[in-house]
């Protein structure tokens, strides 16, 4: 832990992923983390999500916290504004996609390829079947997915093999089938690896949200887990990896926190927003020039 790290500007908005930060290991959001999360929007915080699911796994979410500010969706593919309209999205090119499906799949790998807020497979995995729904995210059967590529958008396609030693393999043999024309990625489940569009990550999508709304990478907070939140942790003027992150995302933080199971995105925005704003006042306060009661109130 970082105990000497302050930001360098006071905190408008705060960027977070969801799985394993956000949620503890039950997939809740505990009371605490709640509460700080609250009292940081009444400042007039913003608060952004950043995940690597779809719009769906988050709704509810958005919907508990008020939120009114865009989220991030599918490893920063895509942003929603939090009514479920699409704002902006990134695209993999079809005949990456078909490439890549063909390869994994002849290969024994199961592929699903996420469409704006759709998830759809050849056939039923039960492994990722299940992980979705524990995350919140319906999924569809629909046979050979190269079939679709031709009218669908595709935002990104996730290969799961049988353990993290295989699906290590997988990203050697198609990161020198493609050769740059995609990114490959490992977010958090070691038997999965993510294929997006070169280039595309939580961080980039997020410069494209701090653009619009106005506010300097100096100004959020971004706190994450793995591989994939390395890009945002890295922006932010305060970026915080939860104690029981990846040790990649530990490297590249200004600040590591406890654990989701204990409340470390709770514990980063009590430190950097909320006792950071109330010191903040409190020296605003003490720099006003003796007698200015007197003469605002004369």
């Amino acid at each position: 832990m970082i105990e000497q790290f302050k930001p360098t500007r006071p905190i408008r908005l705060i960027a977070l992923d969801i799985d394993h930060t956000l949620l503890n290991m039950q997939q809740q959001l505990t009371e605490r983390t709640e509460r700080a999360l609250r009292a940081a929007i009444e400042r007039g915080v913003q608060v952004v999500l950043a995940t690597g699911k779809s719009f769906y796994s988050a709704a509810g979410l958005i919907q508990r916290l008020g939120l009114t500010t865009p989220c991030i969706f599918v490893q920063g593919t895509t942003i929603y504004n939090p009514d479920g309209t699409l704002r902006h999205q990134q695209l993999l090119d079809p005949a990456i996609a078909r490439q890549v499906i063909t390869f994994a799949e002849d290969r024994g790998y199961s592929v699903a390829l996420y469409s704006g807020t759709r998830v759809l497979m050849r056939q039923r995995d039960a492994r990722v079947f299940d992980l979705n729904v524990r995350y919140g995210e319906p999924m569809e059967t629909i046979g050979p997915l190269q079939n679709v590529l031709d009218v669908l958008p595709v935002n990104k396609l996730v290969a799961t093999g049988s353990d993290a030693k295989t699906v290590t393999a997988l990203r050697w043999q198609l990161g020198m089938q493609i050769n740059g024309s995609a990114r490959l990625l490992q977010a958090g489940v070691p038997y999965m690896m993510e294929i997006l569009p070169p280039g595309a990550s939580k961080g980039a999508m997020l410069k494209v949200l701090l653009k619009e709304l106005g506010i300097a990478p100096e100004e959020m907070l971004a706190a994450g887990d793995a591989e994939n939140d390395i890009e945002m942790v890295q922006m932010a003027g305060v970026g915080v990896a939860v104690g029981n992150a990846s040790e990649s995302l530990k490297k590249v933080a200004d600040y590591i926190a406890a654990s989701n199971d204990e409340d470390g995105v709770a514990e980063a925005v009590e430190r950097f927003v909320l006792e950071a704003g109330e010191t903040a006042s409190e020296t605003d306060a003490s720099t006003v020039p003796v007698g200015a009661s007197e003469v605002n109130g004369s």
